[in-house]
């Protein structure tokens, strides 16, 4: 059976704003040394601010305790196992954090001239060769400050590139197996998204991309291994039919830690791919940002790159504006230069064989993890797997036990549930990617605790339909949630 790890006393914690008392203060200042002065004798009324109604007064020990039972409510990737599948959260080494708080990157201002920013333009420079390198590709650009916006620099890079050749193309292709934001950016990016249905074995059927390409689509959108885990294996063939008909390849490179060191997407026929730094390269994912997507592109495309490029001549390191080809800034400044000192850091340390031992510690754990709960949840595609698989709720139907249920349960058990009801392809998804930094023993933990629940849909199935049990909030009712969610808390007069 599954350990059960987050049992026994759970805090409760009211609003900030019901606690306190009258005349509590988290400070103490230094007694002055200078004449008092009211502040509305020197500021203008205006400027002042107003006391806030029911504002709470507290001590430090109760802004203290306050703010730490909350983060105890919360479960993050260093409390433990975070199987989402397609956002691989993984742990990120806590000594990449400190080198990018260094008081050279964190406090140098984004208008200091290049003269003064020499090590700051070496450091994106060579980090753009790592890419270029890892991707088989040949010129990168670090601006994006997401993978859909990689995306979108992406296709604007390929329509520009039409453009400089007369065409005026209106389709992009895009499989049901790619990410949901290649859909989103093809019409952002004014073209008509055109869905291709995966096959049998869950990859893109080659005859369908003969049938459907011709010389109104621009480009196809595959992501790379898709969002099943499975690796697109005609994709070389693809490529070439695509680029008979002067098309492009657009590769959704957010899965890049099943190939790295392995498969270079450039040797397949990519023409362009963009990178989530967040996903493969130890930055942090999610809590609002800042992140980073990287956009790689072969020569073809290179002229077109957003500006400024970062360029190097002799030992000399600058920027350049003068491409008359570019599609222009897509970010302010240069992206987000705080992750990409982390992504820097994290290749540095790893080296070319340690990347590559991740992409094999990432498919070898999800396979196993595959292996391991076959015979327990229904699996739509029963090959190998890279970093990901996905089952479904199918065995547990009959139960009248849902995807739902299952991951509800998990968190009585202390784990944070897998992505579900994603990819939209399966029914009933159960999608789950343990990444390579997880040791056995935790994979083994979170098997044996999936079985146990398996075991209990059959015996007990309304334990399931009732869980989470051991939490601070109980299953809530998620269509209320979403249809009238409390935003706004007022203090009752």
């Amino acid at each position: 059976m599954g350990r059960v790890r987050d049992t026994g006393l759970i805090q409760d914690e009211p609003l900030i704003f019901e606690q306190g008392g009258e005349g509590r203060k988290g400070y103490s200042l230094p007694r002055w040394d200078v004449e008092k002065v009211e502040a509305q004798n020197l500021i203008p009324s205006y400027l002042l601010r107003k006391e806030l109604e029911g504002f709470p007064q507290l001590s430090e020990i109760d802004v203290v305790r306050h703010f730490t039972r909350l983060s105890r409510w919360n479960y993050g990737v260093d409390s433990g196992l975070y199987p989402l599948g397609s956002c691989t959260m993984k742990y990120n080494p806590k000594v990449n954090e400190e080198i990018a708080r260094m008081s050279g990157f964190s406090d140098i201002h984004p208008y200091t001239p290049e003269d003064l920013s020499k090590g700051i333009l070496k450091l994106m420079y060579e980090l753009q060769g790592f890419l270029a390198e890892i991707t088989g590709m040949d010129d990168v650009t670090l601006q994006p400050a997401a993978g859909a916006h990689g995306e979108l620099t992406g296709l604007m890079m390929v329509k520009a590139c039409l453009q400089g050749r007369g065409e005026r193309r209106k389709k992009v292709l895009v499989p049901d197996t790619a990410h949901g934001t290649n859909c989103s950016t093809s019409a952002i990016a004014s073209y008509q998204m055109i869905e291709i249905k995966s096959n049998e074995k869950g990859v893109i059927p080659l005859e369908k991309v003969a049938e459907m390409m011709d010389e109104e689509v621009a480009a196809i959108m595959v992501t790379n291994p898709n969002t099943l885990g499975l690796f697109e294996e005609h994709l070389s063939k693809i490529a070439e039919i695509v680029h008979r008909k002067g098309g492009f390849v657009y590769c959704d490179g957010a899965n890049l830690n099943a190939l790295m060191g392995i498969v270079k997407l450039g040797d397949l026929g990519v023409d362009v791919v963009h990178i989530n730094l967040h996903k493969t390269f130890s930055t942090p994912h999610g809590g609002g940002g800042p992140g980073a997507g990287p956009v790689a592109v072969k020569k073809e495309l290179a002229p077109y790159l957003p500006i400024p490029v970062i360029e190097k001549h002799g030992e000399i390191y600058r920027l350049n504006d003068d491409r008359p080809h570019s599609i222009g800034k897509i970010k302010a400044f240069y992206g987000n230069f705080g992750v990409l000192i982390k992504a820097y850091a994290y290749i540095l340390s790893m080296g070319a064989e340690g990347l590559k031992r991740v992409s094999e510690m990432a498919v070898l754990n999800a396979y196993y993890l595959m292996k391991r709960l076959k015979d327990y949840y229904y699996l739509p595609y029963d090959r190998p797997c890279m970093h990901e698989c996905v089952f479904t709720d199918r065995f547990q139907e009959k139960f009248h036990v849902s995807t739902l249920d299952i991951a509800k349960r998990l968190i009585d058990y202390g784990f944070h549930p897998p992505t579900i009801y994603f990819p939209l392809v399966v029914k009933g998804a159960l999608m789950m990617e343990p990444t390579e930094t997880e040791s056995k023993e935790s994979i083994d933990r979170f098997i044996e605790t999936m079985i146990e629940i398996a075991k209990e849909a059959e015996e007990n199935p309304d334990l399931l339909r009732q869980a989470p049990q051991r939490v601070k909030v109980r299953r809530l009712d998620e269509v209320l949630a979403a249809r009238k969610p409390k935003l706004k808390w007022t203090i009752d007069k």
